[in-house]
């Protein structure tokens, strides 16, 4: 297994370490395409071909660690069948939970170091296992979420946990969410925004497309410590095709980088994930932009903190 960047920077020890890699290939509910589970490789491959400076700064001088590859606890991490194609919704439930208990454990593990961590998916459903571990800590953070979907079913094929309810079980923990860059959701979702404006707030890409974001788009009550959640369906399609739900309208490279830039001017990013990476054999160049997004948001969290 590759090291995040380890070309440019040797790996460093968790201790030693400003950022912690948590390479997460979790996929068990796919609802279109497939292939999310190679994500975290194909990024921590194309990493290697990133430059140490990224325009603005050399955030791996702070030294970056790449943990284990996550497997589920007690199991193998090996895509599970369908709830569909098998019916079993309480040995779906079952493995979901074992994912989820690593990746909490791993987010744990890089909080005790006072690291920044980003975790790389594997399915969205990822995000919750790094929420239970801040919600466990007893953190007071603020999910800023960037994704084409809302993912505020209650459940969807018959799961609570498909990355299409992940940001559903965010919020039920009690974090508060912005969402960004959305444009396909369904009416439960829309009345499930409708029903919590105090602490669910979107702008959709329509509403950034016609510029109706205002530049301090955070609530002003929102936690000073926040978290990114990067699903890369939030970026259109032309730049991003390697994702298992892509939706046209989405966002260009610059403008996801301006809204967490902003953000970062007010809030303190403690972390973040890249989600939802489905590599496309002979198509490298969407592999090297989630690696990239995830160099610029060390790049980002270095740049604020020297401020």
């Amino acid at each position: 297994m590759f090291s995040f960047l380890a070309s440019e920077f040797p790996p460093a020890a968790p201790n030693a370490a400003r950022f912690h890699i948590i390479p997460a290939p979790m996929e068990l509910s796919v609802s279109y395409g497939s292939g999310a589970a190679n994500g975290p490789a194909a990024i921590l491959k194309a990493s290697q071909q990133l430059e140490a400076f990224d325009g603005h700064s050399y955030p791996g001088d702070a030294g970056i660690y790449t943990a284990p590859v996550i497997t589920p606890s007690g199991g193998s991490r090996g895509r599970s069948p369908s709830i569909s194609a098998r019916g079993g919704r309480a040995s779906s439930r079952a493995a979901a939970e074992r994912w989820l208990e690593s990746i909490e454990h791993a987010v744990a593990s890089a909080l005790t170091c006072h690291a920044i961590h980003i975790v790389l998916g594997g399915e969205h459903t990822v995000t919750l296992g790094t929420a239970r571990a801040f919600k466990k800590a007893g953190r007071d953070i603020g999910f800023l979420h960037f994704d084409a979907h809302a993912d505020l079913r209650d459940t969807y094929e018959g799961s609570p946990f498909s990355h299409a309810c992940v940001m559903r079980r965010v919020h039920e923990l009690g974090f508060p969410i912005v969402q960004l860059a959305t444009r396909a959701y369904s009416r439960e979702e829309r009345d499930y925004r409708d029903a919590h404006p105090k602490t669910l707030r979107a702008y959709d890409a329509e509403d950034i497309a016609n510029n109706q974001v205002p530049d301090n788009f955070l609530p002003e009550n929102f936690p000073k410590e926040i978290y990114v959640t990067f699903d890369v369906d939030a970026w259109d399609p032309s730049l991003m095709p390697s994702t298992g739900t892509p939706v046209p309208g989405g966002l260009g490279w610059f403008e996801a980088l301006r809204f967490i830039q902003s953000a970062a001017k007010t809030r303190r990013i403690v972390g973040a994930d890249v989600v939802e990476l489905a590599p496309i054999p002979l198509l490298p160049h969407a592999d090297f932009t989630a690696a990239r997004m995830v160099y610029a948001l060390m790049g980002i969290v270095a740049t604020a903190s020297s401020h």
